[in-house]
């Protein structure tokens, strides 16, 4: 049984799960829009509006704590000068995810994650 375990795993050990998040939250916020599939975009909304949060904040600890998970200076100042001051009178729900269909090769179904 399941009970009171959060998360998916995505078929992938730990670190590679964790590096996936990452990733798809630094692209995220670079590109403010990344095609992936349904399951990793609802993983990883909760994490970039965590870091948008913090973006909002615009505190020293704030900054360090979303250096620690992005890994990317450029992004992380993106965060901080652009993106968290725009969301500043908006209390949360700064994404969204838009189904887009099966993929061709394996059927999974598809999702747009974007900031809204």
């Amino acid at each position: 049984m399941r009970h009171r375990v959060a998360g998916r795993r995505l078929s992938r050990p730990t670190g590679h799960r964790i590096a996936l998040y990452r990733n798809l939250v630094s692209d995220l916020l670079r590109y403010e829009k990344i095609v992936t599939t349904e399951a990793k975009a609802r993983e990883a909304r909760p994490l970039a509006e965590k870091m948008i949060t913090w973006g909002k904040q615009g505190t020293l600890h704030a900054r360090r704590q979303a250096l620690a998970f992005l890994g990317d200076k450029d992004v992380v100042d993106k965060v901080f000068t652009e993106i968290g001051p725009r969301y500043a009178e908006r209390s949360g729900g700064y994404t969204r995810i838009i189904k887009l269909g099966q993929r061709l090769g394996d059927g999974a179904s598809m999702a747009q994650l974007e900031l809204v």
